[in-house]
């Protein structure tokens, strides 16, 4: 019995009891609804076991759920595309089935596809359950493909476990322009390249894009048309499996970035009119539609999108190995604006009409149903809009997610640095914007989103030394332009890192400052990739200053691992705005932040805390660019007999402090 603890965990919820009420009412009575005889949502969420091509001792049976069709004929390379000869059989509910013997042919790696005949139209369709999608030669469409392998792939993580007790720390990675070449990378390039990187700077977890099938490459894998397929255009199924077991055998958790908040348009190789009607996984007319994006919205409140949808969490947690799940677009999914163009200012906004009742419940269940089969599972909500309980349990009448992103703090960076000057910033405004959390609720924080580096807009970096990193780049330089970019660089990120979150979230390439933009080849750039990549090269360089910022990052990523500071409370200890200073404490650590775009400060404040500060990292080192030696006088502070403490700093730096 789901309880309405949330409250005491959240008071100002108390007016909207009813509404938790219904909450949880309407999740219980959906479970209810969906079990039936099964006796677990991880029973229920087993149609990739049933549906699709199922290998038999002697062949295969193929199902598939297309109500509206009065007729299904299977065709492909086994029939020579034969339309008349391998006809389906109406089953029970919509379902189709076909039972093929060895004499039909059909054999691991075999193109198909499906023709429906209904009463206005007679169409070609990609199975829906088809776990490998290809695209044809010297054209824009796709045919399914059967895909069982004879041998099984052999796992050697077995003993893999994620570190609980380590902070979350993602390294949100893009396989296709994960590489340096003018081009798509693949999966074994990625495991070559990119895994060595993520090893070696710290970070404990991947999180991967643009992974389910998408036949637009520019949709960033946000456009999905296959849930059950992986993306060809990176390899097989097996070599995403390949750089899955690569990573757990590093100690590197992997997230999969999944996209149930809607669908592309793509008929064909899509779900949409899969059947010939508008309604069949998706809602009718306008509501079907996003009014910005263009793509397909699922009805969360029918069984079969629900079971289609759950199976594929459990899909890709029992296949493939995943360690948990990003679930994009989250804001999307809960309310029936979408959250476009409304601030979530008052704790109405989320109780009310504009609520999709239906999405909260389907949450609910995709949550509950990846722990029934991974009770390890990571479960992260990309949600702007805050809903409370999102990252409480549903037992209490949460939502049943470990983690939202905090989405405020990139748009917060971002309109910072492009509308005020660092003489004007408001220090108690980014004290409170990285320091606010709902009750109980754990957080990743992260600095820039890749959205921002996308063409359009510019990374933190890219913005702050504009035109200046072509040129002034290199260590042999001077530009005020080049050492403001990457002092300001140094301190966003460790104060980011340290008080915005739980855990902890970079781009992948933005931890070194990567130069320019992200941009999908398009007619508009002539199909171009070259800003569709990443120049590690860079980096690499010992004559370039971005190697600085690596080398930072990857300190600062080792010293939350170790000292697990992320879920310690942040205390605020000094914040003089005129000067620009900050200073908080973190379990046994003291931050000092110097924002001043000139002066050298100095930050005295009583305490009763510690006697004694010792640096274990300063921005201003010499291996991060800076200009003190590691032993300098500065490293050892005493607090005096008058319980004060005075802290020499540079202007726009950080040190942090060990205190005892």
């Amino acid at each position: 019995m789901v309880s309405e603890q949330i409250i005491e965990v959240d008071p100002f919820l108390k007016p909207y009891v009813s509404d938790i009420q219904l909450r949880n009412r309407n999740y219980e009575e959906t479970k209810d609804r969906l079990l039936q005889n099964e006796e677990s949502l991880a029973d229920f969420a087993n149609g990739h076991h049933y549906f699709g091509f199922q290998k038999q001792e002697n062949g295969w049976v193929y199902r598939e759920w297309a109500p509206n069709a009065e007729k299904i004929a299977l065709i492909g390379e086994f029939n020579d595309w034969d339309r008349n000869s391998h006809f389906l059989r109406p089953i029970e509910q919509g379902i189709w089935e076909i039972t093929l013997t060895e004499e039909d042919h059909l054999t691991h790696g075999s193109k198909v596809r499906i023709e429906i005949t209904t009463g206005e139209d007679v169409f070609e369709r990609i199975p829906t359950y088809c776990r490998r999608v290809v695209q044809k030669e010297e054209s824009i469409d796709f045919d399914g493909v059967v895909w069982s392998p004879s041998e099984p792939f052999e796992w050697t993580d077995g003993n893999f476990k994620r570190n609980q007790e380590e902070p979350v720390l993602i390294y949100e990675s893009h396989v296709g322009m994960a590489g340096i070449k003018e081009g798509i990378s693949t999966f074994t390039e990625y495991i070559e390249t990119v895994l060595p990187r993520v090893k070696k700077l710290g970070y404990n977890t991947i999180q991967l894009m643009a992974i389910a099938e998408h036949p637009y490459y520019g949709s960033f894998g946000y456009q999905v048309s296959n849930f059950f397929a992986v993306s060809s255009k990176f390899g097989t199924p097996e070599e995403l499996k390949l750089l899955i077991d690569a990573a757990h055998n590093m100690g590197i958790s992997v997230l999969l970035d999944i996209v149930h908040s809607h669908a592309a348009t793509n008929v064909v190789e899509g779900l949409a009119a899969f059947d010939g009607t508008e309604g069949q996984f998706f809602h009718t007319g306008e509501r079907g539609t996003h009014p910005e994006w263009g793509s397909k919205l699922f009805n969360y409140g029918k069984t079969e999108v629900i079971h289609f949808l759950l199976s594929n969490i459990k899909y890709w947690l029992e296949e493939y190995h995943f360690d948990g799940f990003r679930f994009d677009a989250v804001t999307s999914m809960l309310y029936h604006h979408h959250g476009l163009g409304v601030s979530f200012d008052h704790y109405d906004k989320y109780f009310s009409m504009a609520t999709d009742t239906e999405a909260v419940t389907y949450l609910q269940l995709a949550s509950e149903v990846a722990k029934e089969v991974d009770p390890n599972c990571l479960l992260i909500a990309e949600d702007m809009s805050g809903m409370p309980g999102m990252c409480l349990p549903v037992a209490i009448g949460g939502i049943g997610f470990d983690y939202r992103l905090g989405m405020g703090i990139p748009d917060f960076w971002i309109n910072t640095l492009k509308n005020v000057s660092d003489y004007d910033w408001d220090l108690g405004g980014i004290w409170h914007e990285l320091a606010q959390r709902r009750p109980q609720e754990k957080v990743i924080g992260y600095c820039e989103s890749h959205d921002q580096a996308l063409v359009g807009d510019k990374t933190i970096m890219f913005r702050l030394a504009d035109q200046e990193m072509y040129w002034k780049m290199d260590v042999f330089s001077q530009s005020d332009s080049i050492d403001r970019a990457v002092a300001l660089h140094k301190m966003i990120r460790l104060i980011t890192c340290t008080c915005a979150g739980e855990g902890y979230l970079n781009f992948m390439g933005n931890e070194f400052g990567h130069p320019e933009w992200i941009d999908f080849p398009s007619e508009d750039n002539g199909w171009s990739y070259s800003h569709a990549r990443r120049r590690w090269d860079l980096a690499d360089d010992t004559n370039l200053r971005y190697r600085f910022l690596q080398c930072l990052d990857q300190e600062m990523i080792q010293f939350v691992k170790e000292s697990q500071l992320l879920n310690k409370t942040s205390q605020l200890l000094y914040h003089h705005e005129d000067n620009k200073l900050l200073a908080y404490k973190k379990d046994d650590f003291l931050f000092v932040f110097n924002f001043h775009p000139v002066e050298r400060q100095t930050v005295e404040f009583g305490t009763n805390d510690f006697s004694r500060a010792e640096v274990v990292l300063h921005s201003e080192w010499q291996k991060f660019g800076g200009y003190l030696d590691e032993k300098n006088d500065e490293n050892h502070l005493v607090v005096d007999n008058n319980h004060r403490i005075s802290i020499p700093i540079n202007r726009r730096s950080v040190v942090v402090y060990k205190i005892s």
